[in-house]
């Protein structure tokens, strides 16, 4: 009997250790039964400004309207939803016992479903598993849905609810469904808009805007009747919803800032971005890029790009792609802001600022403008004439062509194509040697981003910064980061190549102040564009009228415009100051206006420059001015131009030592520039004066009086072809200071013509190298050497 006993307790000990082990089994599997993630489905890409109002969302890839999930639910929608699905769900956990013997019996007693007892948490379970729904799988969702509430906040749950829901066709979720039936966001919904949404999803195939809209608008005010029984909205507020209209059809999304959505759904497809965009200042933007179109469109000129930075924040304000996106055709679907395209004179400001910077230029430092030619390289300024010299400061207000390639021969291709990589110019990528001297002039490629961003960077340098976190970013920002709105810190959606890159205040300054004196006349009159402001400006043309650019900078904003065919047509009209440059102005004056950069102090000295060539003071420089100069411009050369001469009394001729015992004479400092130069600068300054010529018999000139303008030394020249296809003629070109001269011309050493008045004669010279000389009456002398390929 002992045995028995002993052997029946050894079994109910066995059987004890089998059900513990299958109750540990079946808890380890409760815990891990719930995955990680609940909902696996692709969701719309949505994009809003910096105040979450809605610019645009592009559908997920299986065709719903799903934006990504909430992390709250608005009030209205949440009274709703718990009293029309769950009026026990903040007390029950995952499962209503009540709600599901409730659904068994009345299934049971009418032999249909008459009810489903599920709770929104239930609910939630089934929207993410998406199975059929049999008692099996109704087993599975008490489960899973317990297990949730472990997990899960409430109002988690309620989120993921609303987030997912069907709201009818192919929307999905709150969101989705308050702009697409109401056109706005899901908190601003009415007590009607949100009881409707409310009642849609308890079945969306049955119930629609299109169809059974009788039935819709009873739940809908049944709902609403039973908020008024709740007290949980009044009498007043139930009498006006109940006679709000059910939407008529569903409603287009906004297409503000199309080009940006589309650019984020390339870039952070089914993500909620929260832009920098201000929306009342991007819809401005569209406007007047529109009417600006509808004006370019008369000449056949089709896209337009703005781009503006609030320069403080360093944040992207408005962004606008390209014109009339909803046309395919014509490049408008293109976004320009992020297409390379030529620069035209667009980056001559740059240059300027590095030989500021570096020491190689002063502000009104002469620079040669006459005709060059740098192995076949022959540039043109834009009215097609030349001044000889001009003021650096004045040559980039008036975006001359031939100063600012002798500018960037002078600094060096290579280092200037380095400056601009660090700067942030991404597209730049060749090598040096692929742009050569053209890339002042448009020969490289660069992006309204690119461009307007280093601009800015230009400008923020100008305004200090109390946030040195703000201070380190170069690229400006579009994105809002997540979580931090209020300190309104930026990310951006690109990797900028910059290197720690430090701007120069003084250069900047320098720069800028260069800019606010742009004048183009031979374009516009651009003074007669009303502004209450004063702008940094510079417009840029590509070659054949391509590509039409203004760039504007105030200590508040930096705005980039582009005007042209995405396509690449060329059209006459397309210049920058006369297209790009009036848009540029329109948006300044819709902007804030705002006070000048406050000029930069312990960044300059003063220094004596003399007044005529703008170079530091030299030994014969008698008027001069005290000016505000970079410390490293202290290194610039003195004065070249000026000279102490010894002339006879009455200043009519120049003496020399044998004449200077036997009559009166007196010395005098004399302006003088190189003979090229000097051709054409007195033709603009009637007060230039040439140097007299020597008095007979006291003395030879030491200054040459003549200098060839064409073909310089050791050019290389291929002649064209005449139509008959015989070889064309090379036209060579002298200066002479004295215009009554009289040139005798050889080539290798045969004689071959005389000139008078203008010294210009044709040549058909064989292949190869030759030697041209000029001798004038006094026995002057000028050779060049060239080459004819």
């Amino acid at each position: 009997m002992r045995v028995k006993i002993l052997n029946f307790f050894k079994k109910l000990s066995i059987t004890r250790k089998v059900m513990l082990g299958i109750l540990t089994l079946l808890v380890i599997g409760y815990i891990f039964c719930l995955p990680r993630q609940l909902f696996h489905v692709p969701y719309s890409t949505v994009v809003t400004d910096r105040n979450d109002e809605l610019l645009g969302a592009r559908i997920a890839s299986d065709g719903q309207w799903r934006f990504p999930p909430r992390e709250t639910t608005p009030e209205k929608i949440k009274q709703c939803l718990i009293t029309f699905e769950d009026k026990h769900f903040y007390h029950h956990w995952g499962v209503n016992p009540l709600s599901v013997g409730r659904a068994i019996y009345q299934n049971t007693k009418h032999k249909r479903i008459i009810s489903g007892g599920s709770t929104l948490t239930m609910q939630t379970i089934r929207l993410a598993r998406n199975e059929s729904r049999t008692f099996g799988e109704k087993i599975i969702e008490m489960i899973w849905a317990t297990r949730l509430e472990f997990r899960a906040s409430k109002e988690e749950i309620l989120s993921m609810y609303v987030s997912h829901a069907p709201f009818g066709g192919n929307v999905v979720g709150l969101d989705a469904a308050a702009w697409r039936y109401f056109g706005h966001s899901a908190e601003d919904l009415s007590w009607a808009e949100s009881a409707m949404l409310a009642v849609l999803p308890n079945a969306p195939a049955m119930i629609h805007l299109s169809k059974g809209r009788k039935m819709l608008l009873s739940k809908r005010n049944r709902l609403l009747k039973q908020l008024l029984e709740k007290k949980i909205i009044d009498s007043s507020t139930y009498e006006l919803a109940i006679t709000e209209p059910l939407p008529d059809e569903p409603h287009p999304l906004p297409q503000i800032a199309p080009h940006l959505v589309s650019r984020f759904y390339k870039e952070r497809n089914g993500q909620y971005t929260r832009s920098t965009i201000d929306r009342g200042m991007q819809t401005h933007i569209e406007d007047l890029a529109e009417r600006w179109s509808n004006e370019f469109n008369r000449s056949d000129i089709r896209n337009l790009a703005i781009l503006v930075i609030d320069i403080p924040t360093n944040q992207v304000i408005a962004y606008c792609g390209n014109v009339h996106f909803d046309r395919k055709q014509g490049g408008n679907q293109v976004d320009v802001i992020q297409a390379p395209r030529s620069t035209g004179s667009i980056l001559k400001p740059f240059l300027y600022y590095a030989m500021l910077q570096e020491g190689s230029l002063l502000p009104d430092m002469l620079l040669p403008d006459i005709p060059i030619n740098i192995n076949g390289f022959t540039p043109q300024n834009f009215s097609m004439q030349y001044e000889g010299a001009v003021p650096a400061s004045e040559a980039l207000a008036r975006s001359l062509n031939i100063p600012a390639v002798t500018m960037l021969q002078r600094y060096g291709v290579p280092k200037f194509h380095n400056f601009l990589q660090q700067t942030g110019f991404k597209t730049i990528t060749r090598s040096s040697s692929h742009y050569g001297l053209s890339l002042i002039l448009g020969g490289a490629e660069a992006t309204l981003w690119d461009v307007t961003n280093t601009y800015a960077q230009m400008g923020r340098s100008l305004i200090p910064h109390q946030d040195s976190k703000l201070s380190e970013k170069k690229e400006a920002g579009i994105i809002m980061a997540k979580g931090e709105e209020k300190k309104e810190e930026n990310e951006t959606t690109q990797k900028s190549n910059q290197k720690n890159f430090i701007w120069d205040k003084g250069a900047v300054w320098q720069t800028f102040d260069a800019l606010k004196e742009v004048n183009r006349p031979e374009e516009i009159d651009w003074k007669s564009i009303p502004s209450m402001q004063t702008i940094a400006w510079k417009t840029g043309t590509s070659y054949g009228f391509r590509d039409a650019w203004a760039v504007g900078v105030t200590p508040r904003y930096a705005v980039g415009v582009w005007v042209g065919n995405a396509t690449g047509e060329g059209k006459p009209g397309l210049v920058g100051a006369q297209t790009a440059g009036p848009v540029l102005f329109d948006i300044f004056n819709y902007l804030p206006a705002s006070s000048w950069f406050e000029r930069p102090t312990g960044v300059f000295v003063d220094a004596e420059v003399c007044r005529q060539s703008g170079h530091l003071k030299g030994r014969f420089c008698e008027e001069t001015d005290t000016v505000l100069i970079l410390p490293a411009g202290l290194r610039t050369d003195a004065c070249p131009y000026h000279h102490l001469i010894t002339l006879s009394a009455d200043e009519k001729h120049r003496v020399y030592e044998n004449c200077a015992n036997t009559e009166p004479t007196l010395q005098k400092s004399w302006f003088t520039l190189p003979p090229v130069w000097e051709w054409y600068y007195k033709q603009h300054h009637p007060e230039y004066r040439p140097l007299p010529p020597f008095k007979a018999g006291c003395g030879e000139d030491t200054f040459q009086p003549m200098q060839f303008i064409y073909p310089p030394i050791n050019a290389h020249i291929k002649l064209p072809k005449q139509l008959d296809g015989s070889r064309g003629f090379i036209t060579v070109e002298l200066a002479h200071n004295d215009p009554n001269a009289t040139l005798f011309w050889h080539l290798d050493d045969t004689y071959l013509t005389q000139t008078q008045d203008f010294h210009k004669i044709s040549l058909q010279p064989a292949p190869g190298k030759h030697s041209l000389t000029a001798v004038d009456g006094e026995g002057n002398t000028v050779s060049t050497t060239f080459f004819i390929e």
